[in-house]
């Protein structure tokens, strides 16, 4: 089981970026894929999810509205694409693997595997 999560770099104020969880060694359509986020000096925060097949979604109020979490089956791949970013959104985001129904999916012990983080800033 591999998560490869890419797509960060430095994008001014208002800006856009899509993240990439890449996944191998298992289907989408069995497990959720849930994105967290690190920023400096704070804790670990789960931010988004999508169930097992793409049937739910889920956002936290402080990115709801502005990302998008998607999934492509025949890549084996999740998306989040993030708009109108601001400087609070400077993190590193990770991607986990978790259950089916994205259950509890903002507390870290509802994953079992991580990607290896890619690193957003914000900044203008």
């Amino acid at each position: 089981v591999q998560l490869q999560a890419s797509g960060g770099g430095l994008v001014q104020p208002g800006g856009s970026l899509r993240l990439s969880c890449a996944a191998s060694g298992f289907s989408l359509d069995h497990y959720s894929i849930g994105w967290f986020r690190q920023g400096p000096g704070k804790e670990r925060e789960g931010i988004s999810c999508i169930s097992a097949k793409g049937g739910s979604t889920y956002y936290v109020n402080s990115v709801k509205g502005r990302f998008t979490i998607s999934r492509d089956s025949d890549k084996n791949t999740v998306y989040l694409q993030m708009n109108s970013l601001k400087p609070d959104d400077t993190a590193v985001y990770y991607c986990g693997r978790g259950n089916y129904f994205c259950s509890a999916y903002r507390f870290e012990d509802s994953y079992d595997y991580w990607g290896q983080g890619t690193q957003v800033t914000v900044s203008s």
